[in-house]
């Protein structure tokens, strides 16, 4: 079936009103395979791309949904500035080339790497939006300002929806100025107690650490390492690193470790490739859980690591059945946690939620709030298995 690609927000509208069929709103389908296989018609978003304003010395961006991320970035750091929350192309984890992503759908993901631990995530920087409700009406809220509080702040419903409250048309965008240095401070041979109890207390330290990971092995097999970054104007990076040294001092010896090495070593947390295996999932949790969940999965035969100071956990198996979902679901609700499949072979898709199911009062309201944007269902492809 071929898909639906408008190129202006009036096409959007006219698609999805008279729209008698499903309709699953896809950017470079990077994320396509996220959730359970369905039927739906593709809206394909491409066709809406291009900045639409842009001003650097206002830190604020406009730009339409289909626009693609690495478009974004490179105009960004030509101009010395950054998304600080870090987003990230998924193509990698399911064996497809990266540059697809677009910016609406890492929005609409809530996607956001290891500075989210500190810069907050992409709900935090969508200061706007344009989108198309399921009834076929554009919807305008926000604003081009970093400073509004009047009324609902409805674009931090969208952000993290999966397009399920409506298609985003048009974006803006808190930016920031990109850091000048960056420097990476590391503790080798933790355990992931250890390692958790020394990222705690970097990001609470007054030092400024702005991303704290641990991982059990390295990509050139030197073994544990618990890594710190830090961002900003040299001197002030490396007054921070040498105050964090003498803070840490009771958890081990911290080294700093070459920039091209650490630069590797953050782009494999961002994009866990290194996690290979067939079943991957994602735990978000109180970070002083993490440490015995990384221990209880470890011996059911997971491999893990913990970003944002334990804040999430990767898991990865390599059986294709992996370990019982409602196993890992339930041992991630026990903790406090949430838990996505984000990789799965499609037998397993087709029977297990992607998304973890919440309390039922909580999912009582979100069925409500989506009525109230898609009340015919326009959006609902079945891809969340009803959750």
């Amino acid at each position: 079936m071929e898909a639906l690609r408008p190129t202006s927000v009036e096409d959007l509208c006219a698609i999805v009103a008279e729209s008698r069929e499903p309709l699953e709103i896809r950017g470079g389908g990077t994320k396509a395979l996220v959730g359970a296989p369905n039927a739906a018609r593709v809206l394909d978003m491409r066709g809406l791309a291009g900045v639409i304003d842009y001003d650097p010395a206002e830190l604020v961006i406009t730009l339409r949904a289909g626009t693609p991320l690495r478009k974004v970035t490179e105009l960004l750091a030509a101009n010395g500035q950054h998304l600080p929350f870090e987003p990230w192309d998924h193509a990698p984890l399911f064996s497809k080339p990266a540059g697809e992503a677009t910016i609406g759908g890492v929005i609409a993901a809530g996607v956001a790497g290891p500075r989210r631990v500190t810069a907050g995530g992409a709900r935090d920087h969508l200061l706007g939006l344009t989108a198309v409700t399921g009834r076929g009406e554009v919807l305008v809220a926000g604003a081009r300002v970093v400073k509004n509080v009047t009324g609902y702040d409805v674009p931090k419903l969208f952000a993290g929806s999966w397009g399920r409250l409506g298609a985003m048309a048009e974006l803006t965008l808190k930016v920031l100025p990109a850091p000048r240095e960056t420097a990476t401070l590391a503790i080798a041979g933790l355990g992931p107690r250890a390692a958790q109890a020394a990222m705690a207390a970097a990001l609470g330290s007054p030092h400024g650490v702005c991303s704290a990971a641990h991982l059990p092995q390295t990509f050139d097999r030197a073994g544990p390492h618990t890594l710190l970054r830090f961002a900003g104007f040299a001197p002030s990076v490396t007054a921070r690193c040498a105050g964090l040294e003498a803070t840490l001092a009771a958890h081990g010896a911290l080294i700093r470790l070459p920039e091209d090495y650490a630069d590797r070593l953050w782009a494999e947390i961002t994009v866990p490739v290194p996690l290979d295996g067939p079943v991957l999932w994602r735990l978000a949790l109180p970070p002083s859980e993490a440490p015995a969940l990384a221990e209880r999965f470890e011996a059911d035969g997971a491999r893990w690591f913990m970003d944002w100071g334990g804040g999430l956990l990767w898991l990865e198996w390599e059986d294709e059945a992996g370990m019982d979902p409602a196993e890992v679901r339930a041992v991630a609700e026990v903790a406090r946690g949430h838990a996505m499949l984000l990789r799965a072979p499609e037998a397993l898709r087709r029977s297990v939620p992607a998304q973890h199911s919440r309390l039922a009062a909580l999912m009582a309201l979100e069925g409500r709030v989506r009525a109230a944007f898609d009340p015919a269902g326009v959006f609902e492809t079945g891809r969340w298995l009803d959750v």
